[in-house]
């Protein structure tokens, strides 16, 4: 635990920059998926939220060097982008359909077989958790954990379906326009790093910014439109033979979704992690915030940080024991943990 930076042994850049991206054929159209790591390993899938992909999503978290030593040491990393959210996307013709949530499930095993995955690891964002989620119901043998950062699990309520509905004509008529950027900037972050008249928004909201003039409008309008046609997954829930680990940040306009899912799920192998002064992307905002739950999360797995020489990082996930979620408590941890709290429901 107290194992500084400058100790971790991996080159968290280079083997982040040093991905190779695949385009993968699918009966719902091509995605794109980067990998990253040793294929041997075993797979950590990821899907970000609507308009943003892996680089935009996922990049505060692997630039964690603790989470990113923890990550990379144990899993081979598969980022699936939303169709059309890769880099140097081209816009998806409108003679194509936009797929329904359970085309882009079923997206995800296809993507699987393709690169000969059975069981994997999901770690998904907002609309990304969902795709995650319904994939977890609709293929249980093949999802042994869920990492959920601000998931949905309903039906869209009547104020957001009217706020997507309205986001999407924004899009649909004046393109990634100034305050449709606003609308997805309130979506990911906290007023604390969107700035104010008095502060100056942060590094990782411009960065973010700049991303979203990078998007084709067509396609983040079409992901948008797939999310707001979601169905109710609570039913499904306690059916999950999985555990799962949910973060949301205390400001996300879904927070109340999350508290909804962890209350549905098992709460023998589910854990809600609040993190205080944080919007929906923990990954970006405050990926330290999810190191050491993750950490106690994996150690069910057998899996560790790369302190111990003897460990194998190649073992498969078979889970070896139960977690507790007493473990999962800022007393247990041994630290104090300003920015979290953890609720068992």
């Amino acid at each position: 635990m107290g194992e500084s930076s400058s100790s971790v042994s991996i080159d968290v850049e280079r083997i982040w920059f040093g991905g190779k991206e695949h385009i993968v054929q699918t009966s719902y159209g091509s995605v794109s998926v980067a990998v990253f790591g040793d294929g041997e390993k075993p797979a950590l899938v990821t899907y970000p939220d609507v308009a943003l992909n892996y680089m935009s999503c996922f990049q505060g978290l692997f630039f964690c060097p603790e989470a990113a030593s923890l990550l990379l040491h144990n899993f081979c990393i598969y980022h699936i982008s939303p169709p059309g959210h890769e880099l140097g996307a081209v816009p998806i013709s409108s003679d194509v359909p936009v797929p329904s949530v359970d085309d882009l499930a079923d997206q995800v095993a296809e993507v699987l077989n393709f690169f000969g995955l059975k069981a994997v690891m999901c770690m998904g964002v907002t609309a990304g958790a969902y795709i995650l989620t319904l994939f977890a119901s609709k293929y249980r043998d093949r999802v042994i954990g869920l990492i959920l950062v601000s998931p949905l699990c309903k039906t869209p309520s009547w104020t957001q379906w009217l706020y997507t509905k309205v986001m999407s004509n924004l899009l649909y008529f004046y393109g990634m326009c100034g305050l449709a950027k606003e609308f997805l900037l309130q979506r990911y972050f906290s007023k604390e790093v969107r700035g104010s008249t008095q502060f100056l928004e942060s590094d990782i909201v411009q960065a973010c910014r700049s991303l979203l003039d990078e998007r084709r409008v067509v396609n983040v309008w079409r992901f948008l439109e797939t999310m707001n046609g979601r169905h109710d997954l609570t039913k499904d829930l306690k059916n999950l033979q999985c555990r799962t680990l949910i973060f949301v940040g205390d400001s996300s306009p879904f927070h109340s979704d999350a508290l909804h899912m962890i209350s549905k799920l098992d709460s023998r192998y589910s854990v809600l992690v609040e993190v205080q002064e944080c919007g929906s992307v923990v990954t970006e905002e405050q990926p330290h915030a999810m190191l050491i739950p993750m950490e106690y999360f994996f150690m069910g797995y057998g899996l560790y940080r790369p302190c111990n020489p003897n460990s194998s990082p190649r073992s498969p996930l078979s889970p070896s024991c139960c977690i507790s979620p007493e473990m999962l408590s800022p007393e247990s941890m041994g630290v104090k943990l300003k920015p979290i709290r953890t609720r068992i429901l």
